[in-house]
C-alpha cells in the first residue's frame, strides 16, 4: 500500500472540495475534509471496482449516506477515473452539472443511489447487501464464484439519528448480512453543534445489540483501517460497523472540529489559510503523485474486472440454464405472465384477487422478490412456493421485513438499484405515512418498485379513523413521477399488476380493497388496453351522454348501481385506475372516454382534492373528515357515502 501517494489523495481531495463549495458559494465541507483519508484508500485500496466499466455486475457498491458531503465522493470519482470532469467539479451545484448539492442517481456513473435524506442511504445499502446475498447463492457454483462483492457504506451523526437507519440496521443484523460495511465518521458534530446537545447514546452497544461486529479505529491512519476493513470482511456472519474517529473540516486550521463548517464554505481568508497549512499550492489542486496512482490502478482495476469476466465466460460455458437466467433476471424487461381468470358477479376483495396475480407473477418471473411489514396474510402478498430469505436461507425471496415501514421501502430500492432483481413491498395504504420518504426516492431515482398498500378506504371499518385512509390516495398522486393504480374489481386488479411489472421508470403503487366488490361486466371489449390510458369505460350510455361518473375502485360498483336507479338520464360510467395517467393522455383519448362539455360526476372514497379539475365541488362524492370506527359499510353511511347520496347528486340537475 502507497501511503505516500494516499496522501495526496486525500489532499487532492480536500483541495477539490474545498474550493469547489467556495465556488459554489454553497455546500457542506466538513465531511470530505474530515473523512478524506478514509476516500483515499476507499477508492485506491478498498473498493473492488473499474472505472472503465463502472456498471460492471460485481463491482462493490458504496453509498455515501451523509450524503451532504457530496464532494467526498465527486472528487474521488474524478480521481480515479470516473467520467466527471474537472470541469464538472467547478459546476457544483449548478443546473445541469453532475456534481449535484446531493448525489443524485443517473447523473453520473459511479453514483450508486440518491442520498441526502439522511438514513437513507444505509437503508438502501442494506438492500443492495441482500441483492448480492440472494443472487450469489441462486447463482454461484462450487466451480465459478461470480457473485462476490461488498457493500460499503460511509454513514454520520445525523444518518445514525434517523429512525430509518436503526429500522435497517436492525434488520441487517437480524438477517447477518456479512457483506456490509459500514463507516461511522464520528467528529461529534452536527449543524447545531455538538452531539452533546442531543445525541449522547452509545453508538457502539446498540449496533452491537442489533448483531453487528462494531471495530474502531482512526479517520486517519492508512494501516489502521486496511486492517480493520480485512477484519470486516473476515466476519461472515455479521455486519460491520466501523467507527473511526475523526475531525469535522480537518485542515481547515481555523474552523475544524467546529460546527461552522459543516454546511457553509469556508471563506476566502479561511481557505488562504488552509491552503497555507496543507501546503495547497493553487485553486483546484490534484497532487500529481494522486494522479500517477490511479493510472496504475485503473490498470490492475480493468485487468481484475477482465478476469472475472474469464470467470463469468467459463461459468455461462458451463452453466447454459443458469446463463439464460441470468439473461432473464438482468435484461432490466418484465415476461408477462398468465393471469388468473375470474367470474362475472364473483365478489372479491382486490386484495385478495392481487394474491393470486402475485403467486402466478411470482412463478413467471423468477427475479420477483419482496414481502411486507409484518402484514402478510392482511395485505395479502404470501408466496409460499418461493421460500424465506433469511440468516440461513439466501435463496428465499420473500422477505419478512418486520414493523418497519420506512426501512422496508427504503431497503426495495436498494434492491432494485443493485440490479438483477424486481422488488415490491406492502403494507396498509394509512401507512404510506411511514415510508413516503422512500416512495418519493423511488420516484426520483425512476426506480420500478412496486408498492402494494392494502386497506384502501373507510371502508376498512372497525380498526377506525388511524387506519381508514382519507388523504392518502390524494397526497400519493401529488408526487411526482409515482403512478397510482386502484383497481375496481379482481379482473382489473390483474391489469394493475401487469401494468406495475411493465413498468421500467418509476414506482407504482397498488391501493387494494379490504373490502369484497364484485367482478362487473366491461362495455369497452378492449378495456384491457384502454385501461392502460388510465380510465375506460365501464357502462356505456345508449345515446349521447347526458352525464358521466367517474369512479376509481370499489366506488366503481357504487356509481353503476346508482346509475341504475337514476331515471331519464343517459349515463356513462367510467372506472379511472390512475387518475395521474389518464390526465397525461392527449385530448383525443381523454375526450373520447370522458367528453367535453357532458356534465362529470365524481366518487371517490377519499379527499376530494385533485376531483375539481374533473367536476364542480357540488358534484363530488368524497369523503374529506376522519372516518369512525364500525363496520365499513356502516361507516360509510355514517358518513353519507352511499348508493342514494350519489344519486341525490346526479338528480341535483
Amino acid at each position: 500500500m502507497n501511503t505516500k501517494a494516499l496522501e495526496k489523495v486525500a489532499l487532492s481531495v480536500r483541495s477539490l472540495s474545498m474550493d469547489a463549495i467556495q465556488k459554489a458559494n454553497s455546500g457542506h465541507p466538513g465531511l470530505p475534509l474530515g473523512a478524506a483519508e478514509l476516500g483515499a484508500i476507499l477508492y485506491g485500496e478498498i473498493l473492488r471496482h473499474d472505472p472503465s466499466d463502472p456498471a460492471w455486475v460485481d463491482r462493490d457498491r458504496f453509498v455515501l449516506s451523509a450524503g451532504h458531503g457530496s464532494m467526498f465522493l465527486y472528487s474521488l470519482l474524478h480521481l480515479s477515473g470516473y467520467p466527471i470532469s474537472l470541469d464538472d467539479i467547478k459546476s457544483f451545484r449548478q443546473i445541469g452539472s453532475p456534481c449535484a448539492g446531493h448525489p443524485e442517481y443517473g447523473a453520473a456513473p459511479g453514483i450508486e443511489t440518491t442520498t441526502g435524506p439522511l438514513g437513507q442511504g444505509i437503508a438502501t445499502a442494506v438492500g443492495m447487501a441482500i441483492a448480492e446475498a440472494y443472487l450469489a447463492a441462486h447463482f454461484n457454483t462450487p466451480e465459478h464464484n461470480i457473485i462476490n462483492h461488498f457493500t460499503y457504506t460511509l454513514v454520520g451523526d445525523g444518518c445514525l439519528q434517523e429512525g430509518v437507519s436503526a429500522e435497517a440496521s436492525s434488520l441487517a443484523g437480524h438477517l447477518k448480512l456479512g457483506k456490509l460495511i459500514a463507516f461511522y465518521d464520528s467528529n461529534k458534530i452536527t449543524i447545531d453543534g455538538s452531539t452533546d446537545l442531543s445525541f449522547t447514546e452509545d453508538v457502539a452497544k446498540r449496533y452491537e445489540a442489533y448483531g453487528w461486529q462494531v471495530l474502531k479505529g482512526s479517520m486517519y491512519n492508512f494501516d489502521e483501517i486496511a486492517r480493520l476493513v480485512a477484519e470486516a470482511k473476515a466476519e461472515t456472519s455479521k455486519p460491520s460497523l466501523i467507527i473511526l474517529t475523526s475531525v469535522i473540516g480537518k485542515g481547515a486550521p481555523n474552523k475544524q472540529g467546529s460546527h461552522s463548517v459543516h454546511g457553509a464554505p469556508l471563506g476566502a481568508d479561511e481557505i488562504a489559510a488552509t491552503r497555507q497549512a496543507l501546503g495547497i499550492p493553487h485553486e483546484f489542486y490534484v497532487a500529481p503523485e494522486a494522479v500517477e496512482y490511479f493510472a496504475v490502478k485503473r490498470q490492475e482495476w480493468k485487468k481484475a474486472r477482465t478476469e472475472w469476466q474469464a470467470r463469468f465466460d467459463a461459468w455461462s460455458k458451463a452453466n447454459p440454464d443458469k446463463r439464460a437466467e441470468w439473461d432473464t433476471y438482468f435484461s432490466g424487461s418484465a415476461k408477462l405472465f398468465s393471469a388468473p381468470s375470474f367470474s362475472l358477479g364473483e365478489k372479491i376483495a382486490t386484495r385478495t384477487a392481487s394474491n393470486k396475480v402475485l403467486v402466478e407473477a411470482a412463478r413467471a418471473l423468477p427475479n420477483l422478490v419482496g414481502g411486507s411489514a409484518d402484514l402478510q396474510s392482511p395485505n395479502a402478498v404470501a408466496l409460499p412456493e418461493v421460500g424465506v430469505f433469511s440468516g440461513t436461507n439466501r435463496n428465499g425471496r420473500y422477505i419478512h421485513f418486520g414493523i418497519r415501514e420506512f426501512g422496508m421501502a427504503a431497503i426495495s430500492n436498494g434492491i432494485q438499484l443493485h440490479g438483477g432483481l424486481r422488488a415490491f413491498c406492502a403494507t396498509f395504504l394509512v401507512f404510506a405515512d411511514y415510508l413516503r420518504p422512500a416512495l418519493r426516492l423511488s420516484a426520483l431515482m425512476k426506480q420500478p418498485v412496486i408498492y402494494v398498500l392494502t386497506h384502501d378506504s373507510i371502508y376498512i371499518g372497525e380498526d377506525g379513523p388511524t387506519h381508514q385512509p382519507v388523504e392518502h390516495l390524494v397526497s400519493l398522486r401529488a408526487i411526482p413521477n409515482v403512478r397510482v393504480l386502484r383497481p375496481a374489481d379482481a379482473e382489473e386488479t390483474a391489469l394493475a399488476w401487469e401494468m406495475a411489472i411493465t413498468r421500467t421508470d418509476g414506482p407504482t403503487v397498488l391501493a387494494l380493497t379490504r373490502q369484497n366488490v364484485p367482478v362487473f361486466a366491461k362495455a369497452d371489449p378492449d378495456w384491457k388496453e384502454t385501461i392502460k390510458t388510465g380510465a375506460y369505460i365501464v357502462k356505456k350510455s345508449a345515446g349521447k351522454a347526458d352525464l358521466v361518473i367517474i369512479a376509481t375502485g370499489s366506488e366503481v360498483s357504487l356509481a353503476l348501481a346508482a346509475a341504475e336507479k337514476v331515471q331519464g338520464k343517459q349515463i356513462q360510467v367510467v372506472s379511472m385506475i390512475s387518475r395521474e395517467l389518464f390526465e397525461q393522455q392527449p385530448d383525443a383519448i381523454r375526450q373520447a372516454i370522458v367528453p367535453e362539455g357532458v356534465r362529470t360526476v365524481v366518487v371517490e372514497a377519499g379527499s376530494r382534492l385533485g376531483w375539481e379539475f374533473w367536476a364542480k365541488r357540488e358534484d363530488i362524492l368524497s369523503v374529506d373528515r376522519f372516518g369512525e370506527s364500525g363496520p365499513g359499510d356502516k361507516v360509510a353511511e355514517h358518513l353519507g357515502f352511499t348508493v342514494d347520496a350519489l344519486v341525490a347528486i346526479i338528480n341535483r340537475a
